[in-house]
């Protein structure tokens, strides 16, 4: 199949597919020198000094952080361009061998990160003396000598830097291949620097053995200048952060936004895994505990710092740092053990003598890394400062007042509205109603798309403004999702409510500014009322929904809610018991969509599509049996029966020389379910179908809010070696940066997109921008919805890869996909085999 598949993290174990050869490499070019020169081992002392220097070279790697980059820098070209020089190359091989391991073990590396860097230096070790062997002989430390120096020792940095993009490779994909690969230009750049020194140094030594103590103390004083110089850019970056931090705490602190202003910053400053804000309750203001997690998305209302750390700091009422580096703490440890956590500090938070609260980090990053005293003092400084915040009574204010309202209209959102409509409900005079009327604002998605967000959101600011002019004092507005909005009233009659609905609506149609565009933006109301449609709050809110949902098909746009807006969940619940029969009988038909090749139109797979006639209610949608098996228990054999019928037919179709992949729907639950792995690996072995022939398809919009939990299946499937597509990609909420995250190999950009995208210069960019990015994540791309011969050529302009849609054709059983494949298409042969390509399109 075309395309550029994703490169996810492999297991570890992949490391030795480079490990191996490295290590036989260098153990046969061992064995070759020790028998051409037995008695190597005669200038032992040499060989020590040269060892010695192999370990210096090791530890002393210097870390310089320039603006945010950092740059690591080592030597070890240094003492090895002195070694092939003065020593054996059997003597060279091992000392350089003995020197990794000894630095391996002294940074407690895992074996296999261990075997592999040993096998490194030992077989960059043996390059650069093969290359010397092959080059003319040394004969003195002149010029002609140096050329060839450069070259080996040059050849050893080469392969050492081979091997590291090698096996990032192997371990995490090619793309983290290509990036380690392109920073290889400034590590070349050092090795040859390392090699100039290494060649001056020689000069030296071969003039008089007294250079050796000249070369020492310039080699020290080297050290020392390039220690004291990254220590300088590392305070002088910690300095320019915590202005930033401080700066941005003065103009930003004081709008409700503390917690997200302070914690991401002090975690990136800090270097932590964890930054913690806690803020106890004081009066009628409830407490806040808000964490910043590495790699995590918004604030987490838990922390990982033990609470007997937090208490003690906020009685003592000064700073706790608990780790390997901090021994007056020692007696707090068995806390963070049994936390499982690194270390940790807590700065109190303080005004005058008082304690208002503590910041925290947790977890400095790196394997060998802990926080040092140094950060200590950053975070007093950082805390000073956020303490001055949170003694600005009106943010205290803010940040309770945000808990229970939207933040973009400062209307109440759902939790307030649900409180206030479950003290509605408690009070109420005879002859009275509670109304809840329910705005959904049309056309708001299309706003955001052709505008912005930004326009989008100007636009809910001024819907919110004008209903709360309209509602009236006596009516409570609240915002309760992205495009909702809810009033809630008390009226005389069910027929009042409707009525105050109808109008409110009415005068909401006028017309708005957004931009530079005058919108007549409309909305579907849905009205409930208290008690005749219920007493609970959630359920009243879930009705009006239901009856909003309604109100958009209606020329008048107001919906009363009434039970049959719920007979088609009930209904799905009656399908229930038919739909298990169905599976048992083999009622159930699997339809087949092609997907095509966009550049040579050669028909590459199908996607497997489940359809159900039943006895009694005709055909049943998809979208409701799906929905019925998810919700009794079924899905699992739902899923089996359509993956079972695609690789049956799948294995007929390559038994006919018709080779063609499928494409199978799974519902996030699946992905949800620990043994779906093992029934695919299965059913792979009982068909006899390469795991590379199947894709997987879970639709993006529900995925996004089980992500985490997706992830160990997701890894598995992608294990066994079959393909991972994101379907619907872009009518979810979210962006192209978390497919980071997720072992995919395919993205499938929704119809609705494509289907516009010929008319509708909004969806054009879409598809445009989806495409671009997909591909620099090196994902493929499939197009669904192809519906015309325009459509087809933008989107083989913009370098989609693959299309589906009626322009092909239908979803077919396979008796007449059969048919149309013998009509429709005609044997190709191409590098890779035969393949089926299509006659005409149309």
């Amino acid at each position: 199949m075309s395309g550029r598949p994703s490169a996810p993290r492999r297991s570890g174990d992949y490391a030795w597919l480079i490990t191996s050869p490295l290590a036989l490499f260098a153990a046969v070019c061992l064995a070759l020198y020790w028998a051409a020169d037995p008695g190597w081992y005669s200038d032992w002392v040499g060989g020590l000094l040269v060892l010695a220097g192999f370990v210096l070279a090791h530890v002393t790697v210097l870390n310089v952080v320039i603006r945010r980059q950092a740059f690591f820098v080592s030597l070890t070209e240094i003492p090895l361009t002195l070694g092939v020089f003065f020593l054996p190359p059997v003597t060279v091989i091992i000392a350089f061998t003995l020197a990794t391991l000894v630095t391996q073990v002294r940074a407690r590396m895992d074996a296999t990160k261990m075997s592999f860097n040993v096998a490194k230096s030992a077989a960059s070790a043996a390059a650069a003396l093969v290359v010397l062997s092959a080059l003319p002989r040394i004969t003195d430390a002149g010029p002609g000598s140096w050329a060839i120096l450069l070259t080996a020792v040059g050849t050893s940095a080469v392969v050492n830097y081979a091997a590291y993009a090698g096996v990032i490779t192997a371990v995490q994909g090619r793309r983290a291949g290509q990036e380690a690969l392109r920073a290889s230009t400034r590590i070349l750049v050092t090795a040859a620097i390392n090699i100039v020194i290494g060649l001056v140094f020689l000069v030296v030594l071969a003039a008089t053995w007294w250079g050796a103590a000249l070369l020492g103390v310039l080699v020290v004083a080297l050290a020392l200048v390039l220690r004291s110089f990254a220590e300088f850019f590392r305070q002088h970056q910690t300095l320019s952060e915590v202005y930033e931090l401080t700066r941005a705490l003065r103009e930003q602190g004081t709008d409700g936004n503390l917690p997200d202003v302070l914690l991401e910053r002090v975690r990136a400053l800090m270097r932590a895994e964890y930054a913690t804000l806690w803020l106890p309750a004081q009066g009628r203001h409830p407490e806040v505990l808000l964490t910043s997690r590495v790699d995590g998305k918004g604030l987490l209302d838990i922390s990982p710092t033990p609470i007997a750390v937090r208490d003690k700091g906020a009685t003592a009422g000064r700073t706790l740092a608990v780790g390997s580096r901090f021994v007056e703490n020692a007696e707090l440890r068995p806390y963070l053990r049994a936390g499982k956590i690194k270390d940790v500090i807590v700065v109190p938070l303080r005004s005058g003598q008082a304690t208002v609260g503590s910041l925290e980090v947790v977890n400095r990053l790196g394997d060998t890394r802990t926080f040092r005293d140094a950060d200590v003092q950053v975070l007093e400084t950082v805390a000073a400062h956020a303490a001055v915040a949170v003694e600005n009574a009106r943010l205290v204010e803010r940040l309770r007042y945000d808990a229970y309202h939207d933040r973009l209209t400062s209307l109440p959102n759902r939790r307030r509205v649900t409180d206030a409509l479950a003290e509605s409900v408690k009070v109420r005079a005879p002859g009275e109603i509670v109304a809840v009327m329910l705005f959904d604002v049309d056309g708001l998605r299309d706003v955001n798309e052709s505008m912005g967000h930004a326009n989008g959101d100007k636009l809910l600011a001024e819907v919110a403004e004008r209903l709360r002019g309209i509602a009236g004092p006596g009516a409570l507005v609240g915002r309760i999702g992205g495009d909702e909005f809810v009033v809630t009233l008390r009226a005389e009659s069910t027929e009042e409510a409707v009525r105050l609905a109808t109008e409110i609506r009415e005068q909401l149609r006028g017309p708005m500014v957004v931009g530079s565009l005058t919108l007549d933006v409309d909305t579907a109301s849905g009205v409930v009322v208290h008690p005749d449609h219920g007493d609970d709050p959630d359920a009243l809110l879930r009705r009006a929904e239901l009856a909003a949902n309604a109100a958009k098909a209606l020329p008048y746009g107001v919906q009363l809610f009434h039970p049959a807006l719920e007979s088609r969940a009930i209904r799905r619940l009656g399908l229930a018991a038919d739909l298990r029969r169905a599976l048992d009988a083999g009622e159930l038909e699997v339809h087949f969509q092609p997907k095509v090749s966009i550049r040579d139109r050669h028909l590459i797979g199908v996607e497997c599509l489940a359809r159900w006639q039943h006895p009694a209610h005709g055909e049943v949608s998809p979208e409701d049996f799906v929905a019925v098996a998810e919700h009794t228990g079924q899905l699992h054999r739902l899923t089996e029966v359509v993956l079972s019928e695609g690789l049956r037919h799948c294995r007929e179709w390559a038994d006919a020389g018709r080779p063609l992949s499928i494409s199978v729907n799974l519902s996030v639950r699946t992905l949800l379910d620990p043994r779906f792995p093992d029934l695919v690996e299965g059913l792979l072995k009982s068909y006899q179908v390469p795991a590379g022939q199947v894709t997987f398809e879970v639709s993006e919009p529900g995925m996004l809010g089980e992500i985490d939990r997706a992830l160990p299946t997701l890894y598995r499937l992608r294990d066994l070696g079959v393909r991972l597509s994101v379907d619907d990609f872009g009518t979810g909420a979210s962006s192209l940066s978390y497919l980071r995250r997720l072992p995919v190999h395919e993205v499938k950009i929704d119809d609705s997109f494509v289907q516009g995208m010929a008319t509708d210069s909004g969806d054009l960019a879409i598809v445009r921008a989806v495409i671009g990015l997909s591909r620099e994540f090196g994902l493929t791309v499939v197009a669904e919805g192809v519906e015309s011969e325009l459509t087809l050529d933008l989107l083989a302009e913009l370098g989609c890869e693959i299309g589906q849609g009626y322009f092909f054709s239908r979803p077919l059983p396979v008796e007449r996909l059969n048919m149309w494949l013998s009509a429709q298409t005609e044997p190709e042969e191409t590098p890779t085999g035969e393949v089926r390509r299509l006659r005409a399109v149309g």
